[in-house]
């Protein structure tokens, strides 16, 4: 595992509109996420999380990039590629929604949004998706534009992001129910407010699509919300497990399917519909031999290999972990043999007792 190393600029890497505000907050590490640059801690990973979870935070979230397809073939180009049945999805809801491919495996986990009846927008998680989704539309002769858009997501999250949001933009984000969305005004400008967001703590998701705005909307959060102990943050390793949020790239990816991770309650295998995932994903149903699992330790347990043993033998792959000052406990993520997990509730790594649980339902 790389530590302490330095990630050289090169135009590889994008810069976002909100750039310079986060580093006037004083950020102290980034990570890359779909070529772009995502703040990964400003103070400590633990102060930032027990601030996440009393206050407010402002994350630059550009690097969730929007994947927009529009045209009379959108619909059935977006249905193509997730298994998970679109069909009565309404004006500005998103729906969390995996995208698989011919094998059934996860290319992606994002969360779909219905723009109009023929323009969507496929909010990614870590990974390239629109080459592939150029060659479906090529490939099935689909009638549809597919381009990244211009748009720069800015997630307010914490226990006071309603307060906050609605000082910005008006009572009226009281009423936005969670995965729905609003087109609310900003200096002149609309622009799509969800309730959303990658914490469990409460919060909304800006969809910006004007850049010369950005640093205007980032200093007026921050205005408005002095009194609420409001400061720049980032997504939370010790939030999210704790949440049952999965990380793809971390916790998953192309070698993996929906039932191996907890997402088969986002497939609709029985449903009519044209998903080029389907086929293959009813032939898996109940055939998968590994699990994504928490498993929570008393005590800290070291794995440099990542590697999670019981009584010495290798069980499965550590995929996440941290202390939770939640649980009091040392909170991992797995994934692990099947068969041995059939046997088994608690695990036994270097003499530190474990007990297996299932990962909470991500959204």
């Amino acid at each position: 595992m790389l530590t302490n190393k330095l990630l050289t600029a090169t135009r590889r890497v994008r810069e976002t509109p909100f750039t310079p505000r986060v580093e006037a907050a004083g950020v102290k590490g980034y990570s890359v996420y779909n070529h772009m640059l995502l703040p990964t801690v400003f103070d400590t990973p633990e102060r930032d999380y027990e601030h996440l979870v009393s206050h407010v935070q402002v994350w630059d979230v550009s690097c969730q990039r929007q994947i927009e397809l529009i045209g009379p073939d959108a619909t059935k180009l977006v249905q193509l590629m997730t298994p998970r049945d679109l069909r009565k999805t309404k004006l500005l809801q998103g729906k969390y929604a995996p995208l698989c491919d011919e094998n059934g495996t996860i290319l992606n986990d994002p969360i779909i949004i219905k723009l109009e009846s023929d323009r969507w927008w496929i909010s990614l998680a870590d990974s390239d998706i629109k080459l592939w989704a150029k060659g479906l539309a090529f490939g099935q002769g689909l009638n549809t534009q597919v381009f990244e858009a211009d748009v720069w997501p800015l997630a307010v999250q914490g226990p006071k992001a309603e307060t906050l949001m609605s000082r910005v933009f008006g009572a009226q984000v009281q009423a936005i129910r969670f995965f729905h969305g609003k087109m609310l005004r900003f200096m002149d400008n609309d622009m799509l407010v969800m309730r959303s967001g990658w914490s469990k703590q409460g919060g909304f998701e800006i969809y910006l699509d004007d850049a010369s705005l950005a640093e205007p909307l980032w200093d007026a959060l921050f205005e408005h919300g002095k009194d609420l102990t409001v400061r720049a943050g980032c997504p939370n390793l010790i939030e999210r497990l704790e949440s049952g949020l999965l990380s793809y790239g971390g916790d998953m990816d192309d070698r993996h399917n929906p039932f191996e991770v907890g997402l088969d309650r986002y497939i609709n295998l029985e449903a009519d519909i044209d998903s080029i995932s389907l086929p293959a994903l009813r032939q898996l149903a109940g055939r998968h031999q590994r699990q994504l699992v928490a498993v929570m330790f008393d005590k800290t347990v070291e794995a440099s290999d990542f590697l999670l043993r019981d009584k010495g033998e290798v069980v499965g792959n550590l995929t996440a972990a941290a202390w939770s000052p939640r649980f009091s406990q040392h909170l991992t993520y797995a994934m692990v043999n099947r068969e041995w997990l059939d046997q088994h509730t608690e695990i036994e790594m270097d003499g530190v007792r474990g007990k297996i649980l299932p990962i909470p339902g991500s959204y």
